[in-house]
């Protein structure tokens, strides 16, 4: 059981789905290739120091523990990050609420630049691999991570996702983490930037109710901008309630169905990627 956030550690899975890269040949089902569950949270549990607050006028005391939560998790995460440095690999943690549509902005965005950068995908999902089928069909290199009972993926996930892919230098590597706008902001993967994209499906409160999520967000996509005129969505309020929660966060409104806007993101992933080692 995690101690963060409940969920349960056990059943992790990681599904080696195929390797989609260009015309070669593609492998639309899912072979089991990491049958051992390695991942723990012992991380969870260490303890830096202890406060006694002294007895009240009722006799009553408080013992509270300060603890280092994560600690392992976040050596893993350096480990990973210093492992995707040498080799000029840039590792993007896309995360969102359920529906957003981050396999739809994945199958577009590896469409569109594969002939120009090699793109690998990490897919995050409790249950099936029916995402890292689509992003294979797309023509990405793709690993599927079943968290089980799980709502996030965390360092170790991620490491072994990666010896599973063993991405190119230069090369770039979309993560997409469990659809949960909670968990997967706690967890430090060893990525180099997080996105965080939010729907006009979903409201505009979204920033203001979810505050920690959207804080440790490098970059905000507002996807679904096609279905504005369709429903009660107001952009500016939208961005008020970003900027009260991060005033200096980056918002891009786009459209991963039709395609408008996306420009703006290719670009902003271009200016991120690592020129790779010699």
């Amino acid at each position: 059981m995690c101690a963060t956030c409940g969920c349960s550690s056990g059943g992790v899975r990681v599904l080696t789905v195929g390797h989609g890269h260009g015309h070669g040949q593609r492998h639309p089902h899912p072979h089991l290739s990491d049958h051992e569950h390695d991942h723990d949270h012992e991380h969870q549990r260490e303890f830096t120091d202890v406060h006694v607050v002294p007895a009240g006028p009722e006799g009553e005391r408080t013992i509270e523990l300060q603890q280092k939560v994560l600690a392992k998790n976040d050596q893993l995460a350096a480990d990973n990050r210093q492992w995707l440095h040498e080799r000029g690999i840039l590792a993007v943690n896309l995360m969102s609420s359920p529906g957003a549509g981050k396999t739809t902005l994945l199958e577009r965005t590896t469409r569109d630049l594969s002939s120009k950068i090699a793109i690998s995908v990490v897919e995050g999902d409790q249950e099936t691999a029916l995402d890292a089928s689509r992003m294979l069909r797309a023509g990405s290199k793709v690993v599927q991570i079943n968290t089980g009972a799980g709502c996030h993926l965390d360092a170790q996930m991620l490491a072994r996702g990666l010896r599973s892919l063993n991405p190119p230098a230069g090369s770039i590597v979309m993560i997409e983490n469990v659809g949960n706008l909670v968990c997967p902001a706690l967890f430090d993967l060893g990525e180099q930037a997080r996105v965080v994209l939010a729907s006009t499906t979903e409201g505009t409160d979204k920033p203001l109710k979810y505050p920690h999520m959207f804080r440790q967000a490098d970059l905000v996509l507002l996807n679904k901008i096609d279905l504005l005129p369709y429903i009660d969505f107001d952009i500016r309020e939208y961005a008020c309630g970003l900027r009260k929660v991060t005033p200096d966060a980056l918002l891009l409104q786009l459209s991963a169905t039709t395609g408008d806007g996306m420009d703006a993101w290719y670009d902003w992933l271009r200016r991120r990627t690592p020129v790779p080692p010699d």
